[in-house]
């Protein structure tokens, strides 16, 4: 199969579980366990995006700059401090880190 089919493929796919989504019964929705469980899977995913992006570098790991930036903005959300404080000291640290070469 060429590039354009698995497109293709995939749109379908997507479609599907989106249109499966609407079929479900409001009352399965309306149950607080599916509510718990849909917020453990929103933390679950963004972690795993983290980590991907925190620690691959294409097919290898990479421990450079952004874990370090990871760790200062944990660091911050430990102490509690404002989100957008939390962003910009891991920013800072990691342009810190790059700029001295690492």
């Amino acid at each position: 199969m060429s590039l354009w089919h698995w497109i293709v493929l995939a749109c379908g796919v997507a479609f599907a579980t989106k249109w499966l989504g609407y079929a479900i019964p409001a009352r399965f929705l309306q149950n607080p366990r599916m509510t718990h469980i849909a917020a453990c899977m929103t933390v679950a995913l963004l972690a795993a995006l983290t980590v991907m992006n925190t620690f691959a570098q294409g097919d290898s790991l990479a421990l450079d700059a952004r874990l370090a930036a990871l760790l200062v903005a944990a660091v911050a959300l430990w102490r509690r401090a404002p989100f957008l404080l939390v962003v910009v000291l891991g920013a800072a640290s990691a342009a810190l880190l790059r700029w001295l070469g690492y």
